[in-house]
């Protein structure tokens, strides 16, 4: 059957290749660890801890990984070894900015079967945790074979991956039901993944884990350095845009109220550039230590660096959370709020429904498509705008500790007896 996985992917890649080779050249992503992606990497040396390999495809996956590999390496708990590993070039980067002064982060490799031997070859992992979903064919078949447990947390099936795959359930099927376990974050969720093959015992409901990958804040360590660096004018009101997608920046710069600062977070950074041609941005990279004197005045900033966005989002005096005014899915929006900003996001957040809702329910955020005139009312009633900042406040506290769950499952799938794991 692997050979079947490889001559798909293999035909999918040569009919692509046009596309995917243009877009490669285009965004600069050729610029990657080819060597990684396929699956070749140097063994990882001898330990006496079993190895729990964790997998997150892009930068939001490895953010919600935090706690979790804060509770699998407490003092206090069974030793294991944590490997994390990443997809995207983006990935790789937080994975390592996370993690790499103290674990291994390694790139994971294409679907290839022999890629994917030779991944494990040099790994070794006694357990495999695959965030979210990336549930791969070859993978599953070589974990199965090797008889590495192979399973999901922070499980999530969108309404388009689960129509996907149940247009090829007969295919689909074996590869869930390999799996050692499924804890979805929802009901609906978890019964997605029953019906796609995991067995209906091996599934479970532990809500998600972004919740725990934020801290109750009145400040972020250098927000004020960045306030200073690029000249935001601290005494008039300022609206960050995170996480913003095509279209967007444009659609905010001419809808901005005057006297309003606004300063735009792009979520992807090959993006950078186009959105500094927009208008006369003041842009952080060209304003990396001191005051931006020569912008006094500025009322438009473009933050071009990353891993600043909590910085930004600390220095707001609404959020707005972008890819969520057109049909991109949405981002983010439990960090601002964590930070205690009244926060606007658009219609299109289907990748956190789940998310937005509890926050709407509780009356902790606002949705709008009409962002920059949501920010405004926000803005003219600052005690409506408090409240529902705190009310949002709230959820996350309520909705905290999947973390936990999930390294109790962890440590249940590679035998151990953890008595509790440690809060």
């Amino acid at each position: 059957m692997a050979r079947g996985y490889d001559l798909l992917y293999a035909t999918a890649a040569l009919l692509g290749s046009p596309v995917w080779g243009f877009n490669l050249l285009r965004t600069g992503k050729w610029r990657t660890d080819w060597r990684g992606r396929f699956g070749k990497r140097e063994a990882l040396p001898g330990d006496p801890r079993p190895t729990v390999l964790i997998h997150g495809v892009s930068v939001g996956e490895i953010n919600a990984t935090r706690e979790l590999v804060r509770h699998l390496t407490r003092e206090d708990a069974p030793p294991v070894r944590p490997v994390v590993s990443a997809t995207t070039n983006t990935g790789i980067e937080r994975a390592r900015q996370l993690y790499g002064s103290d674990h291994t982060v390694v790139r994971f490799p294409f679907d290839f079967s022999w890629m994917v031997r030779r991944f494990l070859d040099a790994v070794s992992p006694d357990l495999i945790v695959l965030v979210e979903l990336e549930v791969w064919p070859n993978l599953s078949q070589e974990c199965r074979r090797r008889e590495i447990p192979l399973c999901v947390i922070n499980g999530r099936l969108s309404d388009s991956s689960y129509r996907n795959y149940r247009l090829v359930a007969p295919l689909v099927r074996p590869i869930f039901r390999n799996l050692a376990a499924a804890a979805a974050q929802t009901e609906v969720y978890a019964e997605r993944f029953a019906d796609l093959g995991v067995p209906a015992e091996r599934v479970s409901v532990t809500d998600n884990m972004k919740w725990d990958t934020v801290r109750m804040a009145e400040s972020v360590p250098g927000a004020e350095e960045l306030a200073v660096a690029m000249g935001i004018d601290r005494s008039k009101p300022l609206v960050v845009a995170g996480s913003t997608g095509p279209g967007e920046e444009e659609r905010l710069i001419a809808t901005r109220p005057p006297g309003v600062q606004l300063l735009v977070v792009p979520r992807k950074p090959e993006r950078f550039e186009s959105v500094a041609r927009l208008v006369g941005f003041v842009r952080r990279t060209e304003h990396p230590d001191g005051p931006g004197r020569a912008v006094d005045g500025a009322e438009l900033f473009l933050l071009d660096t990353m891993g600043e966005l909590a910085k930004a989002y600390s220095l707001a005096d609404v959020a707005i959370v972008g890819r969520s005014f057109a049909a991109r899915g949405g981002s983010d929006p439990i960090e601002p709020i964590s930070l205690g900003k009244p926060t606007v996001i658009g219609p299109h957040h289907k990748n956190f429904s789940d998310v937005v809702t509890a926050f709407r329910e509780a009356d902790g955020i606002t949705v709008s498509d009409t962002p920059m005139a949501a920010a405004a009312d926000l803005l003219r009633d600052p005690e409506r705008a408090s409240e529902m900042a705190e009310r949002g406040r709230n959820v996350i506290r309520a909705r905290q500790g999947a973390s936990e769950r999930h390294a109790e499952l962890v440590y249940r799938l590679l035998g151990s007896e953890p008595g509790g794991v440690p809060a």
